[in-house]
């Protein structure tokens, strides 16, 4: 993320609202043109990308990708007016899986767990104007899917694509109820991403095999009718 004399100035001189982007690598849909060009007019936009950055990892301050310190800091540094929140795919397609079976807990009390460290970094990174949470993503990873790196280092993890789905999606509904209760404006993708087998509809699956990110045109497209009603509604 760069925050330099012209994104200040821009802040600054031309009275731009600045809108920072916090999460994984699926935060990377904002930096492309169409969303940039989207937010342009009218704001600054920011985006702080952590590759592989988890929910269950803030908690730790040994984490692999150190996301917590490095979100505090973009937060502090930039003093957002609105914060655009998404993480969480990283754990329920993955990493609560691979630790409930680790130490042997149930997924449920992994998943509430996951949920309370959420709401709790959601009420800490919320911009002076408030914070819109984007829903994670649903997985794409198939099963028994052994090509792409994300596929081979999730390997481990057993639970079937039709199981982390319906994690995932019991996991957006969760924050999406937060949100709600808590006046939070949340972009709730899954009604269009789920394709009529029940898993991530095709139109979102990525050209590239290995890439277990959303179509970046179709996610793009998806994003900004739900994006124009927060940020352009008069």
């Amino acid at each position: 993320m760069k925050f330099g004399l012209i994104e200040k100035f821009k802040a600054n001189v031309l009275k731009k609202k600045k809108v920072l982007v916090l999460g994984d690598s699926h935060t990377a849909i904002f930096s492309h043109n169409l969303l940039k060009q989207f937010f342009e007019p009218k704001y600054l936009l920011l985006v702080q990308t952590v590759g592989g950055a988890t929910i269950s990892g803030l908690s730790n301050p040994n984490s692999q990708t150190q996301a917590l310190p490095i979100f505090t800091k973009s937060f502090e540094t930039v003093d957002p007016d609105v914060t655009i929140i998404q993480l969480g795919e990283v754990d329920t397609g993955f990493l609560l899986w691979y630790q409930a079976d680790k130490y042997e807990i149930s997924i449920n009390d992994m998943l509430q767990r996951c949920i309370e460290n959420y709401k709790s970094f959601i009420r800490n990174c919320s911009g002076k104007l408030g914070a819109v949470v984007v829903s994670a993503p649903l997985p794409t990873i198939r099963d028994n899917q052994d090509w792409g790196d994300v596929a081979t280092a999730r390997k481990d993890v057993k639970s079937s694509q039709h199981e982390r789905t319906e994690l995932t999606l019991r996991f957006n509904q969760a924050v999406k109820k937060f949100c709600i209760e808590h006046s939070i404006h949340f972009i709730d993708l899954d009604p269009e991403s789920v394709g009529e087998n029940g898993l991530v509809s095709d139109k979102l699956l990525n050209a590239d095999p290995n890439d277990h990110h959303y179509n970046t045109c179709y996610y793009s497209s998806l994003l900004k009718p739900h994006l124009a009603q927060i940020f352009y509604e008069e």
